[in-house]
């Protein structure tokens, strides 16, 4: 098969990628080659069996059009300051007027014109001085939440509006390779779920595999000399308590994007994608590997409000294995549970117990996985990422009080696989010509947004190359 341009994963850097090729009135022929499944076709079971049943041959949410995005709580964050650090690349200017045009395809396609964190500005000054207080930065960040439902709707209308316009999507196949010759890469080499093999040749190749294909886009580039380096990785919980707690901290940020270096240690951890009367929820990566998200619906609402906080590592030489190091972790917490996700009580940590499930149902924080199983996460958890969240709970107990309370829930694993940084230009040209790299697994992005910036920036260079 001959396109013009092939992109690998069907992510928001992938299809953003094909939209402003389209919207720029490129001619290209071009292939999207997703490993899942059409967002229509997309179904979790644990909707109605209340346990995850282990999909395969892949988990349906994290594969499939739009990627994880279609099952996440989909929140764009429209401020360039948050998510990864390709304003380092490209220049904050630039990254900030990609947002606010990503932003409004976004609402082309339905997303709520409501804006949160934009208002309140004395409750805000309030926040910020008891996080000063604490020794935490509050990071300023509007957020358009989408609602994990929404979120659905808004990808189905873009991947209509892709295939209305000519873009091919190839669902059921996986990249095994690429196809480099005399240092130029010439295409790739996908294979369905059955092994059946199809060498694709393409005059550029967009890998956007996001964090789930990370491992794999490290192994390319470790196998064909791909300039790149490991970056950081982060290890973390995600922390559950009532809604009462985080009231006001819901109404006036929504999301509260906070940053500390706590001691001893002084590593980077920070909050990350919190779900206002959200529930926490499970995916399953590759090997089996449980790990715990969280997602928000418009409608649909819990008691409780969930967060991620996540302590960065950076690892340096001889080590160059971070994603690997990451799963170890997840792999041996999976043990613990059983194959499941752990949840603890913060009190139980304090106290050097594990959490019964008998204690679980006498508190006033209610698990919102059902079939998370108590235990003892800190038997799997890192010395060192265990200290700095246990301090940095303490350190969020100042700014919002409460958090830090006995029954406060935490799960475990919480990874972020974003750890191979490819080295690119401006243009996203790697060290091999005809070969880019976009997204969360090229190390540069985290989320939803700056992904789909990075797309829109890839497609106006390719459509360029057109003209």
């Amino acid at each position: 098969m001959k396109k013009d341009v092939v992109i690998i994963g069907a992510g928001p850097a992938g299809i953003f990628t094909a939209l402003e090729m389209i919207r720029r009135g490129a001619k290209q022929r071009i292939l999207i080659v997703e490993k899942g499944q059409a967002v229509e076709n997309r179904h979790c079971p644990k909707d109605k069996t209340r346990v995850c049943v282990g999909c395969k041959p892949y988990c349906h949410i994290t594969t499939g059009f739009s990627g994880a995005g279609a099952f996440s709580d989909g929140k764009l964050s429209l401020c360039y300051e948050v998510g990864g650090d390709l304003p380092t690349l490209i220049g904050e200017q630039l990254a900030q007027e990609t947002i606010d045009y990503a932003d409004k395809i976004y609402l082309e396609f339905g997303a709520d014109t409501h804006v949160e964190g934009v208002s309140n500005s004395e409750e805000v000054k309030k926040i910020r001085m008891r996080a000063i207080q604490a020794g935490l930065k509050l990071v300023d960040c509007p957020i358009r939440h989408m609602g994990t439902e929404k979120a659905q709707q808004i990808y189905y209308g873009i991947e209509q509006y892709l295939l209305q316009n000519g873009v091919e999507l190839l669902f059921g196949y996986e990249c095994r390779d690429i196809l480099l010759e005399d240092g130029v890469c010439k295409g790739v080499v996908i294979y369905d779920n059955h092994g059946n093999t199809m060498t694709i040749e393409a005059d550029h190749t967009v890998v956007a595999t996001g964090r789930r294909g990370a491992e794999w886009l490290e192994k390319i580039c470790a196998a064909y000399s791909i300039a790149h380096q490991p970056g950081t990785v982060d290890i973390g919980v995600r922390v559950e308590v009532r809604n009462e707690i985080m009231e006001k901290v819901n109404e006036v940020l929504y999301e509260s994007k906070l940053i500390g270096y706590p001691k001893p240690f002084k590593n980077k951890v920070r909050t990350f994608c919190q779900n206002p009367g959200g529930f926490v929820s499970q995916e399953n990566y590759d090997n089996n590997l449980a790990v715990v998200n969280g997602h928000s619906y418009k409608e649909r609402k819990s008691d409780n409000t969930n967060l991620a906080i996540l302590c960065s590592h950076n690892f340096s030489h001889p080590f160059n294995q971070p994603i690997a190091y990451a799963q170890k972790v997840g792999e041996l917490t999976n043990m613990l549970g059983a194959g499941h996700i752990l949840v603890q009580r913060f009190g139980d940590i304090l106290d050097g117990k594990r959490t019964w499930e008998k204690e679980l149902s006498q508190s006033n924080v209610r698990p919102s996985l059902p079939d998370a199983v108590a235990g003892d996460i800190t038997a799997a958890m890192p010395y060192r990422a265990m200290i700095n969240i246990i301090n940095f709970i303490k350190s969020m107990d100042h700014v919002v009080e409460g958090f830090a309370s006995n029954e406060t829930l935490l799960y475990s694993p919480e990874l972020k696989f974003y750890s191979n940084r490819v080295k690119m230009d401006k243009d996203f040209n790697t060290s091999v010509k005809g070969l880019h790299c976009l997204g969360d697994s090229s190390g540069w992005t985290r989320g939803l947004m700056m992904a789909s910036v990075m797309g829109v920036l890839m497609g106006r260079r390719l459509a360029q190359g057109n003209e």
